[in-house]
């Protein structure tokens, strides 16, 4: 394996894992229609971008390329250090789908949205439809 130069990792360390464009974008579209919510909560598995206890849902913004998402850019492997990168794509999505399941067994729904989607017509609207819909379901389910 190659040593990434000193200009490779000035650059991967400006790389952030929080408050990042599409995660923004997607906190406030959920603002805007009311819904209020706590970020990267640390007692949570995998500490999601975004946690709704009000409505029992947990949403992870997803990166195409860090999370390998089957788009274009999460099609894309660096041409350096090519199994680093395979190795550690894998790690991140065997963590990720480990994260999902024990969110769940914990009672939580999971959401994910991913970068290559947040501009598509609709898609927003998709995500918060998944979120209102559980919380409606369960008023109704109490006043019977």
């Amino acid at each position: 394996m190659n040593k990434p130069t000193a200009q490779r990792s000035r650059i991967m360390s400006c790389i952030k894992s929080k408050n990042t464009k599409p995660e923004i974008i997607v906190r406030s579209y959920l603002h805007s229609m009311g819904l209020r919510f706590s970020l990267h909560r640390k007692d949570l598995p995998g500490k999601p971008d975004i946690v709704m206890p009000r409505y029992n849902t947990c949403v992870f913004v997803n990166g195409c390329f860090w999370h390998k998402h089957n788009c274009k850019k999460g099609r894309k492997v660096p041409k350096t250090n090519t199994q680093f990168w395979i190795d550690k794509f894998a790690a991140n999505r065997k963590r990720d789908a480990k994260n999902r399941r024990d969110l769940r067994r914990l009672g939580w729904n999971v959401e994910t949205i991913w970068e290559c989607q947040i501009e598509k017509p609709g898609r927003l609207e998709r995500l918060y439809d998944n979120i209102i819909p559980k919380k409606v379901y369960d008023r109704l389910k109490k006043a019977v």
